[in-house]
C-alpha cells in the first residue's frame, strides 16, 4: 500500500513537472506571439502611406485630365507634337523595352549582391502589384475617354501605358534603394522619361497623356507598396501574429501494476 501511494506521488510529481513545463512553454509562445506582433504592427507602421508622396502623381495625373478639356493645354499638346515633327528626330521601337529597364536593374544589382529593401519574393509580389494597379489605372480609362493619338491609329491615347509602366518601374526602383543608395535609386528615372518622350516622338502620345501615365505609375507603386503587408498576409493564408509554437511530450508511467505512455501536446 505504501509502494502505491509512493509511486503516484512519484507519477504526480511528473505529471506537475510536465505541465509546468507546458505552462513555461504557453509563456514562451505568449512572448513570442506579443514580440511578433509588435514587429508586424512596426512593419505595417513602416508601410503607411505617405501623403506627401502622393502630390507629384496627383499634380502630373491633374495636368493631364485638364489636358483633355482646357484649350490652352490642348494647344501646348499639339505645338510640343508640332516641333517635334519639325526636328524629325528618329523612330525607334526602344521605348516598347526601355519601360521595364528600372524593374530589370534591381533584379541584376540584386544578383550582384547590391541588395534593396526586400528580398526576392516581396519585391516580385510589390512589382506585380504595381503593375495589376497600374493597368488597373489607364486600361479602362483609354475606353471611357476615348483620345484620339496623334497618328490617327485609334483613340486609346490618354493615359499613356508605356510611361505608367515605366514610372512604376522607376518608382519601384527608387523606393527599393532610396534608403542605402539614393543615387542609385533615381538612375530609373532617365529611362522612364526616355520612354515618355519617344511615345511622343513616334506619334503615339499627347504631352497630357504621357504626364498623365507618369503619375498614373508613380501613384500605382506607391499603392503597391501601401499593400504590400496585407497581400502578404492574404498570400501566406494566415497572419503571423497569431501564428503559436507547439509543444510535446511524451512520458511513460507506471500504476496499479499497469505500464503506460501518456501524452501531453500544446496547440
Amino acid at each position: 500500500m505504501k509502494k502505491q501511494f509512493q509511486k503516484k506521488w512519484m507519477y504526480l510529481a511528473v505529471l506537475i513537472s510536465v505541465f509546468s513545463n507546458v505552462n513555461a512553454q504557453n509563456n514562451k509562445d505568449t512572448i513570442t506571439v506579443q514580440e511578433t506582433k509588435q514587429d508586424s504592427i512596426v512593419s505595417i507602421q513602416q508601410n503607411k502611406l505617405n501623403y506627401k508622396s502622393l502630390i507629384i502623381p496627383a499634380v502630373f495625373i491633374g495636368y493631364g485630365v485638364a489636358g483633355l478639356s482646357m484649350n490652352n493645354l490642348r494647344q501646348l499638346n499639339i505645338s510640343t507634337k508640332t516641333e517635334i515633327n519639325e526636328h524629325q528626330p528618329g523612330r525607334t521601337i526602344l521605348d516598347n523595352y526601355t519601360q521595364y529597364a528600372p524593374a530589370v536593374m534591381v533584379y541584376g544589382f540584386n544578383a550582384a549582391g547590391i541588395k534593396g529593401k526586400h528580398n526576392l519574393r516581396d519585391r516580385t509580389i510589390i512589382y506585380a502589384s504595381s503593375q495589376l494597379i497600374a493597368a488597373a489605372f489607364t486600361m479602362p480609362l483609354k475606353y471611357l475617354v476615348k483620345e484620339e493619338r496623334p497618328d490617327g491609329s485609334n483613340t486609346l491615347s490618354f493615359p499613356s501605358g508605356h510611361a505608367a509602366t515605366a514610372f512604376s518601374s522607376a518608382q519601384f526602383m527608387f523606393r527599393e534603394y532610396r534608403d542605402t543608395n539614393f543615387w542609385l535609386s533615381l538612375s530609373g528615372y532617365p529611362f522612364a522619361v526616355f520612354t515618355g518622350v519617344y511615345r511622343m516622338v513616334n506619334d503615339k502620345h499627347w504631352l497630357g497623356d504621357v504626364v498623365a501615365g507618369a503619375g498614373f505609375g508613380i501613384l500605382s507603386t506607391e499603392l503597391a507598396y501601401w499593400l504590400f503587408p496585407r497581400i502578404d498576409t492574404i498570400l501566406r493564408g494566415k497572419d503571423k501574429t497569431k501564428n503559436k509554437l507547439s509543444s510535446t511530450m511524451v512520458m511513460p508511467f507506471y500504476q496499479n501494476k499497469t505500464l503506460g505512455i501518456g501524452l501531453v501536446k500544446n496547440f
